[in-house]
């Protein structure tokens, strides 16, 4: 009944396409921005609300990235879909990142980067079509932090 339901709404359809999307972004960071992904889907322990989609070091700053993977033409980006809420709820999710490295390793500068992915429909990921990716660097949502 579950798995019917869910069906009907979507849900298995949708997270196949943003885990799609994910493995995609993590993939485009490395090889076109030479990132070093040092977690996927990471959660809170202490709040399994709080999820991260990957993060990453550039060089020397750690980064927290939040994947928006879209169909190709939709008319709202996935910049737009983190709205103030989002954004509030990233932040708390960076910061309990932050809180569970020993202090010892935990960087001088960290920053928020969202990047969209456009999906090109369950077939065109069957047969390997290409991809959009748009990357955007550095989105405030830490205010008064230490960002790069």
């Amino acid at each position: 009944m579950l798995a019917r339901l869910r069906r009907l709404v979507g849900l298995e359809r949708r997270a196949a396409a943003g885990a799609w999307g994910e493995a995609e972004a993590a993939a485009w960071l490395e090889g076109q921005r030479g990132f070093h992904i040092l977690a996927r889907n990471w959660r809170n322990p202490r709040d399994r609300r709080s999820e991260l989609d990957l993060v990453a070091r550039d060089r020397e700053v750690l980064v927290f990235v939040e994947v928006k993977t879209r169909a190709m033409g939709a008319l709202v980006g996935g910049y737009a879909a983190v709205d103030e809420r989002k954004r509030r709820a990233l932040a708390r999710a960076g910061e309990a990142y932050l809180l569970a490295l020993p202090a010892s390793r935990r960087p001088l500068t960290y920053r928020f980067d969202v990047v969209e992915v456009d999906d090109p429909g369950e077939a065109g990921r069957r047969h390997g079509a290409g991809r959009g990716v748009r990357h955007y660097e550095n989105v405030p949502i830490f205010p008064g932090s230490r960002r790069s």
